[in-house]
């Protein structure tokens, strides 16, 4: 009887322990899974010019703004109406947030909803007409260019220090978040190659002077966000620049024609990046800075943008002037095009919601001809 009874208690026991060893494989299942996935998103740190500006320049006195209609009337959360992002709808960096499970849009730093909690998904510093260099953008007369936009981040650094304590939001911020940095097309379209402003510039400063001097300041922001525990980098590179609607429009090129001096220019500082990143990944400790290949990506759209189920790579959706809309930026008196998404570019100079959704997938999830070492998943997993 004693025996049956022992029996009976080691067959409950391992009753018990089968039941306790499922319910810990489920957790570490699928559950487990989204746990994990949970545990290494962080917030988004995004630094750069027009093509990611939030709204930042809506609080500028600038001539840069996109707070018009019929900019944004495809960004879902404010139903349509403007926000300051320079599109229909989101930003390549908006799309990457949702993606890597970040909940809410990085809320732009001038926003003064930019405090508490709000600010834990992460801040976005970019503006348009921004630039490397300091004199870049002039022409808008306001703008923050990236050495104002570190700054910011300064800032944002001693809030979260004071929301989580120094330990925890060192490890936040230098494990589990990612800071985006888009930025150098406007250091060329309006600064280098812009003729009221850089005759000067031009007859002083080589092209490859110009060049080296954009990459000798980059290094320093990054190297100053390095210093504020900042660790998972992405840095995209200049896209072709001379296929822009604007720049094909007031040079009277044809619709496959591109600005030759622009691009060469593009590829050269590209170049130059790529050898900078990787210098980085060497010389910072337990950094990594990932190189996004946007010249290629977006060369690509336009190229073959047929492939795509796109109509035209070469005529912005909203703009007037010109062959190409290129001449007026998008505003409330522009032409606006029937079918949003069959545009790569939605006005002179930024692509529409749907090339940036192209766009923002190949650097989630592409290989290395688009983006190294590393792709976006990848990166937030390290």
């Amino acid at each position: 009887m004693v025996e049956i009874m022992m029996r009976g208690c080691k067959m409950g026991l391992l009753i018990v322990g089968l039941i306790l060893m499922e319910c810990l494989l489920s957790n570490n299942g699928v559950d487990g899974a989204n746990n994990n996935k949970k545990k290494a998103v962080g917030a988004s740190f995004i630094f750069g010019d027009s093509l990611v500006d939030a709204g930042n320049n809506n609080y500028l006195p600038t001539l840069s703004k996109a707070n018009l209609r019929p900019n944004g009337m495809d960004y879902k959360p404010s139903g349509g109406k403007p926000t300051g992002r320079f599109t229909n709808g989101r930003t390549i960096g908006d799309i990457v947030g949702e993606e890597l499970g970040i909940p809410n849009h990085a809320v732009p730093f001038l926003d003064p909803n930019a405090t508490g909690k709000s600010i834990l998904y992460g801040v976005n510093y970019a503006s348009g007409g921004g630039g490397i260099l300091n004199a870049t953008g002039r022409i808008f007369v306001n703008r923050l260019g990236m050495d104002v936009q570190v700054d910011f981040f300064n800032v944002t650094r001693k809030q979260f220090d004071k929301m989580m304590g120094a330990e925890k939001a060192k490890e936040y911020i230098g494990k589990r978040s990612i800071f985006s940095i888009t930025i150098g097309a406007n250091d060329f379209l309006n600064n280098y190659l812009l003729p009221v402003l850089s005759v000067g510039a031009r007859i002083s400063q080589t092209p490859d002077a110009f060049v080296d001097d954009m990459i000798s300041h980059l290094k320093n922001h990054l190297t100053r966000l390095y210093k504020m525990d900042a660790r998972k980098f992405v840095v995209g590179n200049v896209g072709p620049i001379g296929c822009i609607p604007y720049q094909k429009t007031i040079n009277q090129l044809n619709e496959d024609q591109c600005v030759d001096l622009a691009n060469k220019l593009a590829l050269q500082y590209n170049a130059k990046l790529k050898d900078l990143l990787a210098n980085l990944n060497k010389d910072l400790p337990s950094s990594t800075f990932v190189y996004a290949n946007v010249y290629d990506l977006v060369m690509d759209l336009i190229v073959n943008y047929d492939n795509y189920g796109f109509k035209t790579a070469s005529r912005a959706c909203c703009g007037n002037g010109g062959q190409f809309a290129g001449i007026i930026p998008c505003g409330p008196q522009s032409s606006l095009c029937s079918e949003r998404s069959r545009h790569v570019f939605w006005d002179p100079y930024h692509p529409s919601e749907a090339a940036n959704l192209i766009i923002a997938k190949k650097l989630l999830d592409g290989d290395h001809k688009f983006i190294f070492p590393y792709n976006l998943r990848q990166l937030r997993d390290l």
